[in-house]
């Protein structure tokens, strides 16, 4: 027994700051370290993630709960790692996925899974001295990413429905963090003016990723609007623009079409209007244009967008298996990176690791609501990835 033996392991619930349960798993050594984990749930979520087990009692938080996941784990998962190293992350991954039997992590749980697995990777830094982002790659980093800023969320507002899930800006001009983060400050603030005038007066209102939600059903509207606040408050210059579309949510399968201006639309139009508008605006990628299961449609797009980045999110959802399907047809130039989408640190490294091969873009993001201490700027930094995504606005604390 050495001092990286796992001794003990705990789990309870607690809130995310969207006030839904989740899981939170703290993994105790015998030398005295302690790794905390938790799986953020994310408010667009692919049908291809492994599965968040949750308690479906309808008498507490909607049927949220998740003491069941508490129970995986601390019953079932807890005792099967008991006695293991730490800093054998993959060993350590490859139990619960082999205790867990299926594909999607349906028995124990993928937030029960990811939640301890996360731990068990904080733990192993802690015992060999190193901050996460050095131990995740194994080398201290030079550069930290470009952050995105959130800034307008779409979905449905009473009678209004903007299809597209977040408008982000993206401070490419900027020369250091800290001026990066203030353009988007700036722009971010200047943007509750713009909308108001845009509004005759009214105020915005505020959106499921607390940014501001979208005053109009129509993106390139919207776009207008963040090109307006960028130059009101001298940022014109420095900033470009992402989409994540989050399709899928607005996807009918039945007709094979999705929603667009207030009427359904095929693929080819959604592909030729996204087209057009990163001719008007500049774009740095565009996330989740289509359907999760539209492969046709990604392929399409993928030869069709010249100006931006085509990145999947739920078409891959971190997974490598769905990422090699996608390169063999050519379909997007890089991916989200979520690892608990996948259920694992370990398979969640061996999907960057794929892609870094065949010289994808991988670009960290935390999940909307967020969990305390993501481990997203981690992963960012670490991994030396050139663009992060944020799921807020603003930066802060989740406590």
């Amino acid at each position: 027994m050495s001092r990286s033996t796992i001794k003990k392991v705990v789990a309870r619930q607690l809130l995310d700051c969207k006030c839904r349960p989740m899981l939170e798993v703290e993994v105790h050594t015998e030398g005295g370290t302690v790794g905390v984990g938790s799986a953020p749930t994310g408010s667009s979520v692919g049908k291809h993630e492994s599965v968040v087990l949750r308690d479906n009692d309808l008498e507490h938080y909607h049927g949220m709960t998740v003491y069941r996941a508490v129970q995986m784990v601390n019953e079932v998962i807890g005792p099967a790692i008991i006695g293991m190293e730490v800093t054998d992350q993959r060993a350590i991954d490859t139990c619960m996925i082999e205790l867990d039997g299926t594909d999607n992590k349906k028995i124990l749980g993928g937030n029960s899974i990811y939640s301890v697995s996360l731990a068990c990777l904080r733990a192993a830094a802690l015992t060999c001295g190193q901050p996460l982002y050095v131990y995740i790659n194994g080398q201290t980093p030079k550069k930290l990413p470009i952050p995105t800023f959130n800034v307008i969320n779409g979905g449905r507002y009473g009678r209004l429905v903007q299809p597209f899930n977040e408008f982000l800006l993206v401070p490419y001009g900027a020369e250091s963090m800290e001026e990066a983060v203030e353009i988007g400050v700036r722009v971010f603030q200047e943007l509750e003016t713009t909308i108001c005038h845009y509004q005759n007066g009214g105020m915005p209102l505020l959106g499921g990723s607390f940014g501001y939600a979208a005053p109009s059903e129509d993106p390139e509207r919207v776009l207008e609007l963040m090109q307006a606040a960028a130059e009101a408050c001298g940022c014109g210059g420095r900033i470009v623009y992402a989409l994540d579309c989050a399709s899928s949510e607005m996807y009918d399968r039945n007709t094979e079409t999705y929603l667009l201006n207030g009427r359904r639309v095929t693929n080819e139009e959604l592909i030729d209007y996204v087209k057009r508008l990163s001719r008007k605006f500049p774009f740095l990628f565009v996330e989740d244009l289509l359907d999760q299961d539209d492969w046709t449609g990604y392929v399409k797009a993928h030869k069709e967008l010249e100006n931006t980045y085509l990145i999947g999110d739920d078409l891959i959802v971190t997974n490598r298996k769905r990422l090699e399907k996608a390169c063999s047809l050519n379909a997007v130039d890089g991916f989200i990176l979520k690892p608990n989408q996948v259920g694992t640190i370990t398979e969640a490294m061996d999907t960057y690791r794929y892609g870094k091969e065949k010289k994808l873009i991988a670009i960290p993001s935390g999940r909307s609501g967020g969990v305390i201490g993501d481990v997203v700027m981690d992963f960012s930094v670490g991994l030396q990835a050139p663009i992060q995504k944020m799921e807020r606005p603003i930066g802060g604390t989740y406590r």
